[in-house]
């Protein structure tokens, strides 16, 4: 049998318990000598392949479906509880292991390994610990073989079948792991993109004011989903091989500050826009802010002016983020003092639940002022559409321009 390696990565797990919060860390264990082949303790491999559910550990294990996320991968994962009392005592340690297999690649599973140190925990200690894990998958069906020991070798043990499809008006999305393949949860969100090989005839330059922000705006830090979603959107953009130079301005309201620039470049630097919005802190407030009454509209209206009346103008602005959701509008006459645009503006408005916020924000007010046109990207199929949508858009007009120069010149 031929067996994948690999860390197990996961988003963030935990045990919590009273005052105390632990983190799950991703410490492999050497699981084989050679090439990619796995060496088990029998007993772990007899657990595995007697597809026996046991409780000798008592755990609840709830199995997650497989959606599709931004990055166009299937995620999917499990959540283990365990109570209090059975890890009650001096330190312990429970070690997880599972393994994935596609249906149709019955001769090669992935595993994964993770050990969760557990600190002491008293004996009339109420609740339960709660362990989240995860891994991503390509389309197909695959069958997952689960188990959890701790130092008295007492066993927890479960087994489900999990699917990743497409439904049928998403199978032009292309996704980002081939069918029938498991990776580890990527949690590098800003590793650099690989390069796309452009389209030599008359590239388009655009440039994107990101709103670097959570979906929640009373949220104290970003969720991975929010990074996930945003990030998705500039790949997504950076991508489209008709697009030849990128300018990218990431800010955040909240802060009423930029926190990144990046001018007229072949590529979009994306390690070094990790590291700047890595600085962003929701839950702390300046109090010079506090002050200002209208700070972020100000902030938003200076930003919009100052940009858009740059002299470097480009073939299209896209604003894209979540909602915009401030007291006030920007002033039709700081609008008014940008004349007309010689480009288009669009809006990739992040939004997971257009229905509970259907109306306009301040970005939108903006952008319907200069007559461009807003996508709401709610699920990954409204974020592939709106950009090739967009960006055909963005070449047509260049070409319609350029058209109406040369037949003006003649």
């Amino acid at each position: 049998m031929l067996i994948k390696k690999h860390c197990f990565t996961t988003i963030p797990a935990y045990l919590l318990w009273a005052l105390a919060h632990m983190p799950m860390l991703c410490g492999q264990t050497p699981m084989g000598s050679a090439g990619n082949l796995v060496r088990m303790i029998p007993t772990d491999s007899a657990v595995l392949e007697m597809q026996e559910v046991r409780n000798d550990l008592p755990c609840k294990v709830t199995p997650s479906k497989a959606p599709l996320g931004f990055d166009l991968k299937f995620h999917t994962g499990f959540e283990v509880n365990v109570p209090f009392r059975e890890l009650a005592g001096s330190e312990n340690l429970l070690t997880i292991l599972f393994r994935v297999t596609a249906k149709d690649k019955v001769e090669e599973s992935s595993y994964f390994i993770q050990k969760v140190k557990v600190p002491a925990i008293e004996d009339d200690a109420k609740g339960e610990a709660s362990l989240e894990g995860g891994f991503d998958l390509g389309a197909g069906k695959y069958h997952v073989d689960w188990l959890m020991r701790d130092r008295a070798e007492r066993v927890c043990s479960f087994y489900w079948d999990v699917e990743a499809t497409l439904p049928p008006k998403d199978t032009s999305l292309t996704v980002a792991i081939p069918q029938s393949e498991v990776r580890p949860v990527e949690l590098e969100y800003f590793r650099e993109e690989p390069a796309v090989e452009r389209t030599p005839a008359a590239p388009i330059n655009v440039k994107v004011l990101l709103n670097y922000a959570p979906q929640n705006s009373a949220s104290a830090a970003m969720r991975p989903h929010d990074i996930t979603a945003l990030v998705s959107i500039l790949r997504s953009i950076f991508r489209d091989p008709r697009i030849g130079k990128f300018s990218l301005v990431a800010f955040n309201l909240h802060e009423q500050r930029i926190l990144f620039r990046q001018e007229n470049a072949e590529t979009i630097d994306f390690p070094s826009l990790g590291e700047a919005v890595s600085k962003v802190k929701l839950a702390t407030v300046d109090l010079t802010r506090l002050g200002q009454k209208k700070g972020e509209i100000s902030f938003l209206s200076g930003l919009v002016q100052s940009e858009l009346s740059r002299t470097d103008r480009p073939d299209a602005i896209v604003f894209a983020g979540p909602k915009a959701m401030v007291d006030a509008k920007i002033e039709p006459d700081v609008l008014k003092e940008l004349g007309a645009l010689t480009y288009p503006v669009y809006y990739l408005n992040y939004n997971l639940f257009p229905q509970a916020a259907p109306w306009r924000d301040a970005i939108s007010h903006a952008v319907k002022y200069f007559k461009g046109q807003e996508f709401t990207i709610s699920k990954p199929r409204d974020l592939w559409f709106a950009t090739s949508e967009m960006v055909e858009s963005i070449v047509k007009q260049k070409n319609n321009r350029a058209a109406s120069a040369a037949g003006g010149g003649q």
